[in-house]
């Protein structure tokens, strides 16, 4: 006996039409080791806009109750041939509460309870889900654990990878964000140094009032002067960055070739040996990373991706990691919200068009049962 409830939809069609709608869908009983989540709170991520908006122009959309239809440009129409003609669902994380499991007795055991989960179709009123991967959220809100996932485990693993690679230090770009503040409080819990780079006075206001001792402002002048001395302070040569297009990430390992330098005892045509690198995890920017390598050949810049960094860790990294999201969920893994808006205000013109800007600080969370 299947559930039916509404459920957004992508579709790219091979021509570059891209349609969004909310759907009425019917959900199978779960089985095995399977739950079907009441799903009552979930965030709109960057993550989830690669494949919900892409660089889709939602400015000159047609809208209507439920759904938009957009152009998807080229090059990016092509470089998307493989989903052409594919209806997929949406949304990376959410909660809920648990109304009917399969028959394992994992799955028994959450019936009735308020649950995070990452079902990859979160903006649904409801979602099949696997029972190891929900965080029993007990007393706290759908809406407390909304966003225990994503960025909580991106935070996470961020520092984790630094251990993992001999860091003790990390830069970090767009560090207003909701995943930047996360990370600092973590950084701060956890002795390691943190670069904060923003690019406007009141994010560093925000980011001192919670503790951050190295903020560096790119639209300052002296940016790149206080780049270099907060990574010489620091000793950061290991970066993240969310941004992906234009010359952050070439910004950060100039500076870190220039403190290594100044540390050098013998000038070599090559540049320091010190390891530089630097993780792009998103694309906030949408044009070319431009590099103007001018730091030696001792530097290296690759993709980081959550998903595959929790297959390398293991899974008792996974487990520690997750406990300590649900151990302080409401403190250093909380989260904040511009709008709360129900399945079919998500796809109205002005709020697509405002999480599609991806702003610092503007995150907005989608709620399928609100009226």
């Amino acid at each position: 006996m299947s559930t039916t409830g509404k459920q957004l939809f992508t579709t790219l069609a091979e021509d570059g039409t891209l349609t969004v709608e909310i759907v009425e869908t019917s959900f199978p009983d779960p089985t095995g080791n399977q739950v079907l989540v009441r799903m009552e709170a979930a965030p709109i991520n960057p993550s989830d806009l690669a494949i919900l908006t892409g660089a889709a122009d939602v400015e000159n959309a047609a809208y209507s109750r439920g759904k938009f239809v957009a152009k998807v440009p080229e090059p990016f129409n092509s470089a998307s041939k493989n989903r052409h003609g594919q209806r997929l669902p949406a949304g990376n994380e959410g909660a809920g509460t648990v109304v009917a499991a399969g028959d394992s007795d994992l799955a028994k055991s959450l019936i009735g309870q308020r649950v995070a989960c990452s079902p990859g179709n979160a903006f649904s009123q409801y979602a099949i889900a696997d029972a190891a991967m929900c965080l029993p959220l007990g007393e706290h809100s759908s809406e407390d654990g909304a966003s225990s996932f994503v960025n909580p485990m991106t935070a996470l693993g961020f520092v984790e990878t630094a251990r993992m690679e001999g860091h003790g230090a990390i830069v970090h770009l767009a560090a207003a964000s909701n995943l930047g503040q996360m990370l600092n409080r973590i950084c701060q819990e956890d002795s390691i140094k943190l670069v904060n780079i923003v690019r406007k006075q009141d994010q560093a206001d925000l980011l001192k009032r919670q503790g951050a001792e190295h903020i560096v402002n790119s639209s300052d002048d002296d940016f790149m002067p206080q780049l270099v001395k907060a990574i010489d302070a620091t000793g950061a040569f290991l970066g993240f960055d969310p941004i992906g297009g234009g010359r952050m990430t070439d910004a950060c390992l100039t500076a870190m070739e220039r403190v290594a330098a100044s540390r050098m005892g013998a000038y070599s045509r090559y540049g320091s040996n010190q390891d530089k690198k630097m993780y792009v995890y998103g694309r906030l920017d949408f044009s070319p990373t431009i590099l103007t390598p001018s730091y030696g050949l001792q530097w290296m810049i690759s993709g980081w991706l959550l998903t595959n960094f929790l297959v390398k860790a293991g899974m008792p990294t996974m487990i520690r990691m997750r406990q300590r999201v649900k151990d302080n969920l409401t403190t250093v893994f909380a989260s904040s919200y511009k709008r709360r808006v129900n399945l079919e205000q998500m796809l109205e013109k002005d709020a697509v068009i405002d999480y599609r800007a991806m702003r610092t600080g503007e995150k907005y969370l989608v709620t399928p049962w609100a009226d």
